[in-house]
């Protein structure tokens, strides 16, 4: 949770920013076998966590995905 919408902005345009670098990907697996990947920043900081998946290539359908449509995404403000 951010406690100023300004860095909340910050962090979804990192996020943006970062999503079609395939590099910025770590792909990983839990203590219980599922999958999972985590986006970082530039500067090697976590910005992003994927839920669990059954398998990797679940995971890495969902890596294509954010790499596509990350950059473009729409962003609505939803507060008031």
């Amino acid at each position: 949770m951010y406690e100023a919408k300004a860095s909340a902005v910050n962090g979804i345009e990192s996020v943006k920013k970062n999503a079609a670098d395939d590099a910025r990907y770590s792909r990983l697996t839990g203590k219980d076998g599922s999958t999972y990947f985590t986006l970082k920043a530039s500067n090697g900081q976590v910005i992003g966590q994927s839920h669990m998946f059954l398998g990797e290539k679940e995971r890495d359908n969902d890596i294509d995905s954010c790499k596509t449509n990350g950059p473009g995404a729409a962003v609505s403000d939803l507060t008031t």
